[in-house]
């Protein structure tokens, strides 16, 4: 019990890390959360820092995550202290436990008083190291909804969204395998919903016309 309580401490901890405030600091000698739509996160950084740092706060969340899965997932050996019912191995059972440790950590930063972003960046590099097929389609439909509306958080949910309708997709309709799919799906649906909830705020905006949509415009 003790080790996995260490290794979602330690995803906590490093999904924590307020990369773009940190980056906003150091640029700037501000604190992210106290300009543009006021999230610490990389669309916020984009808007008012320009695309470059926010480009490399996005890369560093998703590092956020994919460090949880690919390395202190590692920190687990021997048996569980539950018994495993899901159909995966103890070690992908770890890793999608420490892969939420860490989005977890990266919305509620124990660093920044509780206030970090939504989450997106993050679950992105733990979901793309456990079913990389379906987040390279969220991705790909992310980067169209984007480039035609402008809007950075309706990319974001219906990407969300994206993801679980993918998967039901292929499993059911193109009847591709997908290991673990019955408890994976749950999962992943409750990252989604959890990653719209976080963007709340962004959806009634854009239901009443005065969400900020995205610039690319060179920042000074």
């Amino acid at each position: 019990m003790f080790l996995l309580a260490t290794i979602i401490i330690l995803s906590y901890l490093v999904g924590s890390i307020p990369t773009s405030i940190i980056i906003s600091k150091a640029v700037k000698g501000i604190d992210i959360r106290n300009y543009g739509s006021g999230n610490a996160g990389g669309t916020n950084v984009m808007r008012v820092l320009g695309w470059k740092h926010g480009v490399l706060v996005i890369f560093l969340d998703a590092l956020k995550g994919a460090i949880a899965v690919v390395l202190i997932a590692r920190l687990h050996y021997g048996v569980l202290p539950f018994q495993n019912v899901s159909p995966f191995d103890d070690f992908t059972l770890v890793q999608i436990i420490a892969g939420i440790s860490a989005v977890i950590g990266h919305i509620w930063t124990v660093f920044a008083g509780f206030r970090g972003g939504k989450g997106i960046a993050t679950a992105l590099g733990m979901l793309l190291m456990i079913i990389t097929v379906d987040m390279l389609i969220a991705v790909g439909i992310f980067l169209i909804v984007v480039s035609v509306s402008r809007y950075v958080s309706l990319g974001s949910i219906v990407s969300a969204l994206a993801v679980p309708l993918s998967m039901i997709f292929r499993e059911n309709v193109l009847h591709t395998h997908i290991e673990g799919y019955n408890t994976l799906l749950p999962f992943v649906i409750g990252v989604s919903l959890l990653v719209i909830f976080t963007h709340r705020k962004n959806l009634v905006r854009l239901l009443n016309g005065t969400e900020n949509k995205l610039s690319f415009s060179k920042k000074k």
